[in-house]
């Protein structure tokens, strides 16, 4: 029995998840959180029993990570559900522990093992990308015929999460090993525009700001990967300034989408209660609590962003000025966690994009981390378990990378798997 769990590995356990993964996230988005956290596991244990030590992750990325989310349980003590507080905080701190275990127990595999890895990443996203197409074309007749439902309207948004996460593996088609380069050139362009074509503005312009990511990176290979990480990391400290403004002012939304015309006018209700507390935040997972939250827009304000009159004035004049999270990570962490859970946050993305450029695969690294941004900055919860896990089993991906030039994978120079 040891010497059969020798030959599996961690790589080939996590390559059966991702073989899976892009596919049954179609289906049902949520079904990333377990099959994650079952491969990570089963990665660490496998690591340990292959490698005779455990893989504990270490590095200044992990610490970063794990003194955002620390913060994030020191916030409980003021946050509305105090309870609800700690438990995502301690949560979603042991989950980003174990995939940085998953992630070193993986780059310390054999290179045949990475390798493997890759292809079943690739593979189950071209599974993924083609059950995707499939619902689409056929009405959703294949989500409709596996959950046993009737077709009902708005079901086409449920792939909205399963766009999002295969956006964020969609980079690494580049790469894909044993393809020459216009084969790559087309893989990429497929899936692009297989997401395109899909439910969900976030996705969309995840591809396409990937994409131009990209193409920076081979017009401009010395500076180009390096500046994805410092925007980033300004991005998330200046989002109130940034916003602010001009949402102060009111834009002109009347002939925006529902969707684009209710987000401006939740992120404008989201910077007015960062200033009631910009230092230390609501508490962690406060957004669900915010007061006034579930009330309608004033009059005032709809006016003041012209939709009065507009054809979304019915709706909009009816919708809850926050549901349950900003729609946008960096106005969540400021009214969660405050000025400091900002500043540790933009300080983990500028060290992650900095190190990347590192890596083996510096362009592929940096165009999923624009990835990640754009999903982070415009759609879901940044603390919903399906997404944080679709950021891990990128960073595994990742870590799966061949040695660079230094010979260190790309996980050793970003700190989560630096040797012992």
């Amino acid at each position: 029995m040891l010497s059969l769990i020798r030959k599996v590995g961690p790589a080939t356990a996590l390559a059966a998840v991702f073989a899976v993964a892009p596919a049954a996230a179609v289906l049902q988005s949520k079904v990333l959180s377990p099959l994650a956290a079952v491969g990570l596991l089963a990665a660490v244990l496998l690591g340990r029993c292959r490698q005779g030590h455990w893989p504990w992750p270490r590095g200044p990325a992990l610490w970063l990570a794990l003194a955002l989310f620390g913060w994030a349980a020191i916030s409980a003590a003021w946050a509305p559900d105090p309870a609800r507080a700690l438990f995502t905080a301690c949560q979603l701190g042991g989950f980003v522990a174990l995939g940085a275990a998953g992630c070193r127990a993986v780059a310390a595999d054999s290179l045949r093992a990475r390798n493997t890895l890759l292809l079943a990443v690739l593979g189950g996203l071209a599974a993924g990308l083609l059950a995707a197409g499939v619902d689409l074309a056929t009405g959703h007749a294949l989500r409709l015929g596996v959950r046993g439902l009737d077709a009902r309207v708005g079901i086409e948004f449920g792939l909205k999460p399963a766009a999002s996460a295969m956006a964020l593996l969609l980079p690494l088609a580049a790469i894909a090993p044993g393809l020459p380069p216009w084969q790559r050139a087309l893989a990429l362009l497929a899936g692009g525009g297989i997401i395109l074509a899909l439910p969900g503005e976030a996705a969309k312009v995840a591809v396409l700001v990937s994409g131009l990511v990209g193409v920076a990176v081979l017009l401009l290979p010395k500076w180009g990967p390096r500046l994805v990480g410092p925007v980033v990391a300004v991005l998330v400290v200046g989002m109130p300034a940034l916003l602010g403004p001009g949402l102060a002012q009111g834009i002109p939304s009347a002939r925006l989408p529902l969707s684009s015309a209710h987000r401006l006018l939740i992120w404008d209700f989201a910077i007015e209660r960062i200033r009631d507390k910009p230092l230390l935040g609501w508490g962690m997972e406060a957004s669900r609590r915010i007061p006034h939250a579930a009330e309608p827009a004033s009059a005032a304000t709809l006016e003041r962003f012209g939709l009065v009159g507009a054809p979304s004035y019915t709706m909009l004049s009816q919708a809850t000025r926050l549901p349950l999270h900003p729609h946008n990570g960096a106005l969540q962490i400021w009214l969660e966690l405050g000025m400091v859970g900002a500043l540790l946050a933009a300080a983990l993305v500028f060290l992650l994009g900095r190190l990347a450029v590192r890596g083996p695969r510096p362009g592929v690294a940096v165009a999923m981390l624009a990835s990640a941004t754009v999903t982070g900055l415009l759609s879901f919860g940044v603390w919903q378990e399906w997404w944080v896990s679709a950021e891990l089993l990128g960073l595994v991906a990742l870590s799966a990378l061949p040695p660079g030039e230094a010979g260190a994978s790309l996980l050793e120079r970003t700190g989560f798997n630096r040797p012992g």
